[in-house]
């Protein structure tokens, strides 16, 4: 019990904490494609007053299922607008999903004023409260989906109350063409609704462990070359709208290959994990370490040229004054590392020139002796 309870929290916690870049990257995608289907579905709203009309619906129905298909449409084209501006407005995912509920509880309310069943036994508006909540895993992002959920349930139980409050007898509940309004169909909507948004909030739980899998290092924990594709060009809008630099470090370590060979790949591996306990202890807020693969990793610093240069040159000294030890009783082992650092804006405006030009520091370091960084071409 203590097990599964702790696993509910950190489900919990999850999905209630920001998703991280990868995630908010893919959710930005999510929700232009939720803006289009909206403007897909809104257009074909627009045929159901025509089928109400040829079907014997009455002109009052008509007129409201226009209104309702019209005013949808509008804010459809709305939402599909700001959409297209990826990640400029980090409210929209929570807005345009509580539209969605509210449009849903509007077109009942307006049924309500014709036929009062109606605001409580239309399946077909009672489906957009279920579209609402289902969308949201779209969005990747578990408060969305938690926040649209409670807003539907919430929104449909007032409903509920108020027409129930407001009918002066039970035949008013009572519909030809609707059927008859109970309190048990209706609890039972709202318990089909919170299992809609349990499952959909499964569903992207699920989508964030997955993504999250794919921008982390499974040996390091540390960011990978995933995350920082992602994440770059946020931090360079950041770095922007601040006014400071930023640098780039590649970092690779020297002659690693000998030490697999020597001590095996498993003690290989805790060097590296030695490596980067090393580097993280002496990081400082505003830096990221990412590692792109095998010994190689970037180090990300807002910071000026000459500055960066000093704190990566701090780090190389303190990972080569502690020695590794493979197993208990081995001979330390020293671990030493080599870095070029290149600076945006001055040196390069996108991260693959910024990697370049740190690389080609990079092998001049390593051709120069290792164990050593530079910030400067020869």
């Amino acid at each position: 019990m203590g097990a599964s309870g702790q696993k509910i929290r950190d489900i919990a916690t999850a999905l209630l904490s920001r998703p991280d870049e990868i995630m908010l990257e893919v959710g930005a995608g999510g929700e232009l494609l939720v803006a289009r289907l909206r403007v897909v579905v809104a257009a074909m709203l627009l045929l159901l007053p025509l089928v109400n009309a040829m079907t014997g619906g009455t002109v009052a129905e008509t007129m409201i299922g226009l209104a309702g298909a019209v005013f949808v449409n509008v804010f459809a084209q709305v939402w599909l607008a700001l959409a297209r501006r990826k990640r400029r407005f980090q409210w929209l995912p929570f807005a345009s999903g509580a539209y969605d509920a509210t449009a849903a509880t509007l077109v009942l309310i307006l049924l309500a004023f014709n036929d009062l069943p109606s605001a409580l036994n239309s399946m077909i508006v009672w489906c957009g409260y279920v579209l609402a909540i289902v969308l949201t895993a779209l969005r990747s992002d578990g408060r969305v989906t938690l926040f649209v959920g409670a807003l539907t349930i919430a929104q449909y139980a007032l409903l509920i109350f108020v027409v129930f409050a407001i009918a002066a007898s039970p035949e008013n509940l009572i519909s030809s063409e609707y059927g008859t309004v109970t309190l048990s169909n209706q609890v039972q909507r709202l318990v089909l609704l919170v299992i809609f948004t349990l499952i959909t909030t499964i569903v992207v739980y699920r989508m964030q462990r997955l993504v999250e899998m794919s921008g982390t290092d499974g040996l390091t924990g540390l960011p990978n070359r995933t995350w920082l594709l992602h994440r770059f060009p946020r931090l360079l809008d950041a770095v922007r709208g601040d006014g400071v630099s930023l640098c780039v470090a590649l970092i690779d370590l020297d002659h690693f290959k000998r030490i697999n060979d020597e001590v095996g790949h498993q003690a290989g591996d805790r060097a590296l994990l030695h490596v980067v306990t090393t580097l993280q202890e002496q990081m400082e807020e505003g830096e990221w370490l990412v590692r792109l693969g095998g010994e190689e990793f970037v180090l990300l610093l807002r910071k000026p040229l000459g500055t960066s240069w000093e704190r990566v040159d701090g780090m190389r000294r303190m990972v080569a004054a502690r020695r590794f030890i493979p197993d208990q009783g081995a001979d330390a082992l020293p671990l030493t590392f080599s870095a070029g650092v290149c600076s945006y804006p001055n040196e390069a405006t996108d991260l693959s020139s910024l990697l370049r030009r740190a690389d080609l520091r990079l092998n001049l370091a390593k051709r120069s002796g290792r164990n050593r960084v530079l910030a400067r071409d020869a």
